[in-house]
């Protein structure tokens, strides 16, 4: 029971999580994912606009049409984000390689 204790208190020192910290994890800080994601949130900002714009009285055939819209802009930087990540602009992409200029 002592050495689960020890064992514990040794990996919560604030230097192990100094060295947790400086690992890469990726997390897809590139070009290619923020234009994705930014691409996607405007998708999703007319979307949200949309439903709630068609549920009001007279508007539902034209927001059931401008959700399916914010749907396929979603769609849309979903494949940008893809098409992006293939021509070098991903994490470790080649266009993002310093050359030593």
């Amino acid at each position: 029971m002592a050495s689960e204790t020890r064992a514990s208190a040794t990996r919560n020192t604030p230097a192990n999580h100094a060295q947790m910290g400086d690992e890469t994890i990726g997390h897809g800080n590139s070009p290619a994912a923020w234009t994705c994601v930014l691409i996607m949130l405007a998708g999703a900002a007319v979307a949200s606009f949309a439903f709630i714009l068609a549920s009001t009285e007279g508007n539902k055939d034209f927001g059931t049409l401008l959700f399916w819209a914010g749907i396929g802009v979603m769609f849309i930087g979903l494949i940008v984000g893809f098409i992006l990540r293939k021509i070098g602009y991903g994490v470790g992409g080649s266009k993002l390689k310093n050359h030593g200029h």
